[in-house]
């Protein structure tokens, strides 16, 4: 049996290994010509594609050891977000920020830069302390600042190319609880107002419907501990099947489908530990590129986007998702250049997706963007050493930590041996 990635778009003819103890991973490297390493499989490009060994690393024993001073722990790569973010929370610890689901594995979300949204928060990978790297001779070796800071400053956003992590040592903080609301907005005030809603929550992101003009506003801030009271949601997930199905069969009902189903009450609020209300529920399948925005012209772009789909009547059907991430320091991240809009356009699974997103990335690319490393993009060679100064002192640092390739793959050899 193969493997497949969770859209079901990117498949590989070996299904995953999953060995159970560090020697046995190190024995498969070993004799592997190459090698790459899965999660969940949200990767929407072929991250994780081999024709030879996949490895999975969620059998490996492990358990979580906190520094004495509670500011670091160290986890077991392959657990997945869920499990660690539970775990921590049983010793008073969280993540100081998380994306919007939790299923991918911790190395996995750090290996491609994923993030949640906060003016004043990066992404899960400025979170790395250290690594603990099985390399491709099969020998373990532990980086961080000091030791190995090349490498460390490497694997910080690696996509997995410069070895197996089986430990991450992780930044954390004390246990804390969220409020979260959901309203409808209408757009044109929330273009007026974003920045300042941006400044005023801990966490804000809006979704935006592109053939209407309401987006419906999530915040998050931190709230005392309380009893949560009933959920609400902010929009029936089989009413919504329900629409995708008409659209996926009449595309051209579409902007009709989007309006009437903008009609309905999408305010809502709960809150909780704040493990608890990070993710969301995502079973409906869709592809998904996003770009990394300069924060500036985040807006702009946006609503350039949806200009084109609107006057083209294109049958988007999912909605473009809007959130801002603190500027950092990695090699590779597209938030090195300053703090981002992070702009995520979706497509229906069953639904043609290939031509929209080559359409849209031009325009994302014409306003600076750079796209989430997982996410559907179509950037070459030159456009990485265009966009990323430090591309060929990353490309180095791979080639002496692998100068085999063993961990790479066709995708990730054509952008980077």
């Amino acid at each position: 049996m193969g493997w497949n990635n969770w859209s079901g778009s990117v498949a590989a003819p070996v299904g995953v290994t999953r060995p159970e103890s560090e020697d046995e991973l190190a024995g498969l490297i070993r004799k592997a010509a190459k090698v790459r390493a899965t999660g969940a499989g949200h990767s929407f490009m072929p991250l994780c594609a081999s024709d030879e060994l996949i490895l999975g690393l969620d059998a490996l024993p492990g358990r979580i050891t906190i520094a004495a001073d509670c500011r670091t722990a160290r986890i077991p790569a392959g657990w997945s977000i869920k499990r660690l973010t539970a775990a921590l929370w049983d010793e008073g610890l969280a993540l100081a920020n998380q994306g919007d689901v939790n299923p991918q594995s911790l190395a996995g979300a750090m290996a491609t830069g994923t993030h949640g949204t906060g003016a004043e928060l990066g992404s899960l990978s400025t979170m790395a302390r250290g690594f603990r790297l099985v390399g491709a001779d099969g020998e373990a070796r532990w980086c961080d600042a000091i030791t190995n800071p090349d490498l460390y400053e490497a694997q910080r956003l690696s996509l997995g190319m410069f070895g197996i992590a089986t430990e991450i040592e992780v930044a954390v903080v004390p246990a804390f609880h969220l409020s979260e609301r959901i309203e409808k907005r209408r757009w044109d005030e929330i273009r007026e107002s974003y920045d300042d809603l941006a400044a005023r929550h801990r966490h804000i992101e809006f979704w935006f419907f592109p053939h209407t003009d309401h987006v419906i506003l999530k915040t998050l801030d931190p709230c005392d501990p309380c009893d949560p009271p009933p959920t609400t949601t902010d929009m029936e997930e089989a009413a919504f099947r329900r629409v995708l199905g008409i659209a996926a069969r009449v595309p051209f009902l579409t902007p009709w489908l989007q309006r009437g189903m903008m009609k309905a009450n999408m305010n809502g609020h709960r809150r909780g530990p704040a493990h608890t209300i990070f993710p969301s529920d995502r079973t409906i399948r869709f592809e998904e590129m996003e770009y990394e925005m300069p924060r500036a012209a985040g807006l702009d772009t946006l609503a350039e986007v949806v200009g084109w789909i609107r006057r083209k009547r294109l049958p988007v059907t999912f909605p473009f998702e809007y959130r801002t991430v603190a500027a950092d320091d990695i090699w590779m991240s597209p938030m090195n250049g300053g703090p981002v809009a992070a702009i995520s356009m979706h497509q229906y699974a069953p639904m043609p997706w290939q031509a929209l997103f080559t359409d849209a990335e031009a325009i994302f690319r014409a306003h600076g963007g750079r796209p989430h490393w997982a996410k559907r993009h179509r950037l070459t060679r030159s456009d990485v050493d265009a966009l990323y100064p430090m591309a060929e002192r990353y490309r180095s640092v791979r080639r002496a930590a692998d100068p085999g390739g063993k961990f790479l793959n066709p995708h990730l050899e054509a952008l980077f041996s």
